[in-house]
């Protein structure tokens, strides 16, 4: 049941201890209170994962980025304050967990973009997320189909400058108070748990993203290129595996140190163990 101060698509966090009370008072703009991670992945396990889900040629393959979409939602599942948001000075526990990126229709300079946005559900496993996916995907690609925010821009887009200004600033203000029209920002990746991009798949290395102080996203994920890269032991040996590079961008009011580290520790096991996501997203699992 909503109390007072919750908002529709978070519940307000009201036994926060005091560091994290006050951060949002004094650091308002999530854009100033970015933390910035790189970790390297090694691939060894998914790629014959990959293999083994793709030997019967199914007629949409298992691919990396489904492996890591599915990883991801089920850390944000495991590690629920990864769901947290900041919005107008208070901190929130989203009521949903969901992971959005972009879908580039066609690769070229003038090729349109569409909107990808996934909710899950905790029983869901890698089965059912890629079935989602390959729905959210053809959608996408589709150069008939348009999402709901993408067209509700294109309205704004159309109209004088002046208005069309004046009504997005409108909007930014519903945005800190929750109250943003449900249509305006269904498909919007910035008001999901996850927002990612597959910098992989145009040849191009991961990096850091910034965060927006538009909608909720506390978590921006970069996916770099699949390359060989060096392992090293102890002994300063080395051996090259197949390995992605992920940048993750967190907004650091949401939790401590403490807690992306392990967050951070469960992701690397879910990518290393992909077995594992074939289990309920709800599932623990020892890390």
């Amino acid at each position: 049941m909503r109390r007072w101060g919750d908002r529709k698509d978070g519940t307000l966090v009201r036994d926060a201890d005091a560091m994290h009370f006050i951060m949002p008072i004094i650091y308002p703009n999530r854009c100033d209170n970015e933390a910035f991670i790189s970790e390297r992945m090694d691939l060894t396990n998914i790629n014959a994962y990959l293999e083994k889900k793709n030997q019967d040629h199914p007629e949409y393959k298992y691919n990396l980025f489904q492996v890591l979409v599915t990883a991801l939602l089920k850390t944000v599942t495991l590690r629920p304050k990864m769901n947290r948001f900041i919005a107008n000075q208070n901190l929130y526990q989203r009521n949903h967990i969901s992971a959005a990126f972009v879908v580039k229709k066609i690769f070229s300079d003038d090729g349109e973009e569409g909107l990808a946005f996934i909710h899950s559900k905790p029983t869901d496993t890698i089965e059912s997320i890629h079935a989602e996916l390959y729905r959210q995907v053809s959608y996408c690609k589709n150069q008939d189909n348009r999402d709901s925010s993408s067209e509700a821009m294109n309205i704004f887009n159309k109209m004088p400058r002046f208005l069309g200004k004046a009504v997005v600033r409108f909007c930014c203000m519903l945005d800190r108070h929750g109250k943003v029209p449900a249509p305006l920002i269904q498909t919007d990746p910035a008001y999901a748990s996850v927002f990612l991009t597959n910098l992989g798949s145009i040849k191009l290395r991961s990096g850091y993203h910034h965060l927006t102080n538009w909608g909720t996203t506390s978590l921006f994920i970069v996916v770099g290129e699949k390359k060989s890269r060096p392992f090293y032991e102890p002994d300063g040996s080395f051996t090259m595996r197949d390995s992605v590079e992920l940048g993750l961008t967190v907004d650091e009011r949401i939790a401590d140190g403490y807690y992306f580290s392990k967050t951070i520790r469960l992701l690397k096991k879910l990518i290393e163990n992909p077995e594992l996501l074939e289990r309920p997203l709800c599932e623990e699992v020892e890390y």
